[in-house]
């Protein structure tokens, strides 16, 4: 898919890193860029910069999800891309002091992450298939986040690692039932990045974080996460995978 003014895209999680960056390359590429998030000041600022419009939209809220994408393509006209960046990071062990993990941290993770990544992907799958094919017959592009915590969960992230498995697993079923509509689905997973909650640590601890990657032997830059994202939009044979961003690092335990 060739990126410019033609092209509207949704950024879920929009506000700050991974999100962020990718709506400002996007944007930067000429698309027409919408952002959704629950933080207003820091996706109005955002969006105000890279000249997209900002909704706030909670992704795990169907309701919410349809208005945002309503709005979005009152302005914008109906997506070909959609990346979703939207997610949380509880941590929590099975059980901690003799009690058991809270169900319903369990479950406000995985209705963040796992279903709004759902909600999200239909809606824009839905509207996308209602729209003509370009030249190439493609129309449209789902572009999800998982993490490495998918496959080397590490001791408290059952929640977090529980609902980035689920993202991981639906993308190749996603991927073959939309294929008859031209429609690509590709999951990121990235390593440890350089997000605000990183960001916020103190700097040995960063540091230490960065040296535990084989190479680059630093913390991720969501720019490179972003660059992934435009790779994948602009390369029709990626479909249907998962690809780890990681810089070839597997989590230890702990």
């Amino acid at each position: 898919m060739k990126l410019d003014s033609s092209v509207s895209a949704i950024v879920t999680g929009g506000a700050s890193g991974l999100g962020a960056a990718t709506a400002k390359a996007l944007a930067k590429k000429g698309c027409r860029v919408a952002l959704f998030d629950l933080n207003d000041s820091a996706a109005e600022k955002r969006a105000a910069k890279s000249g997209a419009v900002f909704f706030r939209v909670d992704v795990s809220d169907p309701e919410s999800v349809q208005q945002g994408f309503e709005n979005a393509r009152q302005i914008n006209g109906q997506e070909r891309i959609i990346v979703n960046c939207a997610g949380i990071a509880p941590a929590a062990k099975t059980v901690s002091r003799g009690q058991p993990h809270d169900p319903a941290q369990f479950a406000k993770t995985v209705a963040v992450n796992l279903f709004g990544t759902f909600n999200c992907a239909a809606v824009a799958a839905a509207g996308m298939t209602a729209t003509e094919p370009l030249a190439s017959g493609e129309r449209g592009v789902i572009i999800n986040t998982a993490s490495v915590a998918a496959f080397d969960g590490q001791i408290g992230q059952i929640a977090y690692s529980a609902s980035k498995a689920g993202v991981a697993g639906m993308t190749l079923p996603m991927a073959r039932d939309l294929a008859q509509h031209g429609i690509r689905v590709v999951t990121i997973a990235p390593g440890i990045f350089k997000t605000p909650m990183v960001a916020g640590m103190p700097q040995d601890v960063q540091d230490a974080l960065g040296a535990q990657v084989p190479f680059p032997s630093r913390l991720g830059d969501p720019a490179e996460y972003a660059a992934l994202a435009l790779h994948i939009c602009e390369n029709q044979m990626l479909n249907g995978e998962t690809i780890r961003l990681d810089g070839a690092i597997r989590m230890a335990p702990r």
